[in-house]
Formats: C-alpha cells, structure tokens, sequence
C-alpha cells in the first residue's frame, strides 16, 4: 500500500477543516504536562524507512518501542497495548471518551482517548500526555516494524526538535539554545504553533502544512493557484487513510516550488481539496529544525543545487499487506496490471519468494529498478505467476 498520509491522518491531517473555502486549524493547549531533558543535547538514532525515521525506546521492561513523528498532526496515537501498560487506568464507572478527528480523506472517525503517564526517548521524559487510542497495525504491517505510536507535534511544545533525515536522527534540545545545524529560518504562518510556512509556487504565494508523516513531495490545494502540469494529472496508486482507501490524482508540475533558499524544479503533486502540505519526500532532503518557542523552522541541506524530483515508478499495484499474503489495494487504470489483476486479488510470492521476505525497503527497491516484477497470485488453492512491467507512473 502507498501510505500517503498513513500518519497525519491517513494518519496526520487531525485538525485540518475546510470551511467557506478557508483552511482552520484548532489547537489543543500546550501538551505534554511536564517535558524533562536530562541532556543540552539528546541524539536519537532512526531508522529510515522511506520517507519517515522510525525511532527505538526502551525504559522500563516493557519495550522496545517504536515510533514516527508526525509534524502535521495535533496529538499523539498510542495502540492499546501502550495505553494499557503506561495509561492512566480509567474509572470502570465513566464512560470511554470518543474523539472525532478528521481523515486526510476529508472523512471522521472516533478515537478513544488516554492520558499516558510518561513517555521516554533516550534522555527525554514526557509526562501526562493526552493521546488517543489507535491500532497501528496496518502501518507496522506496511513499514515491516511494529509501530507502537505516532507522536504529534505538540508534544515537542518544550524542546527544539530536529529532523536529521540526512544523518538518519533525531535530535532534541532545550528551547532557548540555537538549532544544532544552523540554515535558513522561516517563519510559522500562525500563532497557533502549528508548522504552517510560507513558500512560493512560481510566482504564486502558497500557505503549506510541514508534514513529516506523509510520505508525499508536495500535496496541493490547487484552489486560487490554477497550476500548471507538464504531465498528468493522472490517476495513480490507490493510498491509505484512516476512514479508507483513495486513488491518488498525481502530476508534474510545470512550475517550481520554492522552499526557504531552495529550488525544487517541476516537482511531482498529488492534488488534494485539503490543507497543501510539503511531505516527507521533500522533507527528507534537509536536517530541519521545529522552534516552537520562536514559531519558526530551519532549513539545512549540504548542497544548495536544486532539488529534483525522480520519475515515479510503479507496476501498477497498491497493496494492503500481512506476512502471510499482500492483497491488492488498487490498480492503475491504464496499466498493463489493469488488464490481469482486480482489486482484492491476493499476492503470496514477488520474483518467486515468500511476500514474508519483502520488506518495506527492499520492495522499494525492487520497483525503483526492475524492469518487471514477476507477482504470484493465489486463486482458490491454485497458485498464478503474471509478470508485470514497471513503467513510469510520472515521467
């Protein structure tokens, strides 16, 4: 499955809402209760998984956790088994509170929610943490790690939190120091302390949402832009959120996208009616740093070339995934796999080897430079080879 906003809501838009054509968002007050650094300078290393860097903690004999920051959501989601080892317990008397939050989808869905009691990333301690219960199997079963949380962007109210995508890290410091990697400041759009910027699309003025759990470039709002493609748009692969499944409508633009001192020529969109918002496949070329004291972000990368952005590959399949088979999510219309595979079908073996054996980054791999893939599909008790081309979904 491509899981575009698996996070923010496909997992991380929380509280993005569209109103009289206006975008709002809705702040909780400052979260957690209490933030303890025990370190000027705490470095957590991460795993990169695509575009998102997966971090490992372990404090206690619970453990280890893993989890995703999501800058683009307003709280933090737990699954139930963290919930019930580090939640306060609830009264058996009082009902389960629901909270509805909205899907990148535009959908709602009710969430219960929790206070955690703590939570520890290396030398960090967060205490009395309002978050809402969510199971994140489907995107551990995705990245191939068991995801325990995806902790949104207020609860790093208290520090400056950067995201070292280039060295593979996180790093947290207190708020009054300067950001570790020093580059270019921009300011947030709003004084709500969400990670709203300016940037310019062309010569056009554009209010984008920093969203690190989406594994986007660039979602686009194109209201009052009028943008202009050199391909596409397209419909493209099928995409996850938490109300559901959505096709993609992708492009490439015929303008560029300017990013604080940096230059992303024609880059590739998908087009959204939400919030625009700069996911992790741009994010993922910086070290970039979160200043909520000052509401600001910092902007560093070694070489100030431009950013290009690769052609979109694809066999034409999206993919819900378990170790035991992949079933398919969605098909490209168009594509050689539209004409020999349905929605639903179910995939056991890739290139003739147990799904089990093809994790998130190796099949990445795969469709970044195969010329086909050979996809074993099970029908009944019968087992069926079709070897499809990959092509560019966005030249």
């Amino acid at each position: 499955m491509n899981w575009r906003r698996p996070l923010a809501f496909a997992l991380a838009a929380l509280a993005c809402s569209q109103l009289a054509g206006c975008f709002s968002f809705r702040r909780e007050a400052a979260r957690p209760g209490r933030t303890t650094l025990s370190s000027p300078l705490i470095v957590l290393p991460a795993q990169r998984l695509g575009t998102f860097l997966v971090i490992e903690s372990k404090w206690d004999r619970g453990g280890p956790w893993h989890f995703l920051i999501d800058t683009g959501a307003n709280t933090t989601l737990v699954t139930p088994e963290f919930a019930q080892r580090y939640g306060y317990k609830p009264d058996p008397a009082t009902p389960v509170a629901l909270v509805s939050i909205v899907s990148a989808d535009g959908q709602t869905i009710a969430l219960p929610a929790t206070t955690i009691r703590r939570l520890e990333l290396g030398e960090a301690r967060f205490e009395n943490i309002s978050a809402r219960i969510y199971d994140c199997a489907a995107l551990s079963a995705h990245l191939g790690v068991k995801i325990d949380g995806i902790l949104g962007f207020p609860l790093f109210r208290e520090t400056l939190l950067t995201l070292d995508y280039p060295r593979d890290r996180i790093v947290l410091a207190p708020t009054l120091g300067n950001p570790l990697i020093p580059g270019a400041a921009v300011p947030f759009n709003n004084s709500n302390k969400t990670p709203l910027i300016s940037v310019r699309l062309g010569d056009k003025p554009l209010v984008a949402l920093l969203d690190s759990g989406s594994d986007a470039a660039l979602s686009l709002n194109p209201v009052g832009l009028s943008p202009q493609f050199t391909y596409g748009p397209r419909e493209g692969s099928t995409v996850s959120t938490l109300t559901g499944d959505r096709p993609q409508s992708i492009g490439r633009l015929a303008e560029s996208l300017n990013l604080a001192d940096y230059l992303l020529p024609t880059p590739i969109i998908e087009l959204s009616d939400e919030l625009s918002a700069i996911g992790g496949a741009v994010l993922q070329n910086f070290s970039v740093t979160f200043d909520q004291e000052r509401d600001r972000v910092t902007f560093y990368r070694d070489s100030p070339a431009p950013i290009v952005t690769e052609p979109r590959r694809s066999p034409g399949l999206s993919f819900s995934k378990t170790p035991a088979y992949w079933r398919v999510a969605g098909v490209v219309p168009g594509s050689a796999a539209s004409a020999a595979v349905e929605r639903g079908d179910l995939v056991t073996r890739i290139n003739g080897e147990p799904v089990a054996r093809w994790d998130f980054r190796r099949y990445t791999r795969l469709v970044a430079e195969a010329r086909e893939i050979a996809f074993t599909f099970l029908n009944g008790t019968r087992e069926t080879e079709k070897r499809l081309p990959v092509f560019e979904l966005v030249p």
